[in-house]
């Protein structure tokens, strides 16, 4: 059991997503401090408010926070347009550059000109009609 779990851990894929992890976590502490600081001010001092972080209203004695949930939500807007623009399409563009130039497969099957049933191209007959194949 124990080799198994070295093996585990040791494999590649679990390193990487550790190291994922980690700077996944650091990312998302200098976006936040990026909204908290800049961004959220920013929209603030549009709106004649400096600082709507702490903004809240009251309903029965219960406070709710709304100002933290704008900056969460400009915080995951930030951080998904970060992952889109400079992960994602990237990626797109070398997965599509890369299959540009290959080669297509040659063709393992055709159809049937009688019946258009797809059999094995190195078929003489078809095995659904019958009919003899060029």
């Amino acid at each position: 059991m124990i080799k198994d779990f070295k093996k585990f851990i040791l494999r590649g894929n679990t390193i990487d997503l550790a190291v994922a992890v980690v700077i996944g976590a650091a990312f998302g502490a200098i976006v936040t401090a990026l909204v908290k600081d800049l961004i959220t001010p920013l929209v603030g001092a549009i709106g004649g408010q400096p600082d709507f972080s702490a903004s809240y209203f009251t309903i029965n004695d219960s406070k709710f926070m709304y100002g933290d949930f704008i900056n969460a939500v400009i915080a995951f807007l930030i951080v998904a347009a970060v992952v889109f623009f400079l992960i994602v399409q990237p990626v797109n563009k070398l997965i599509a550059r890369g299959s540009r130039n290959k080669q297509p497969d040659d063709p393992t099957t055709k159809k049937c000109p009688e019946c258009l049933s797809v059999v094995p191209i190195k078929a003489t007959r078809c095995a659904f009609c019958t009919s003899k194949l060029s």
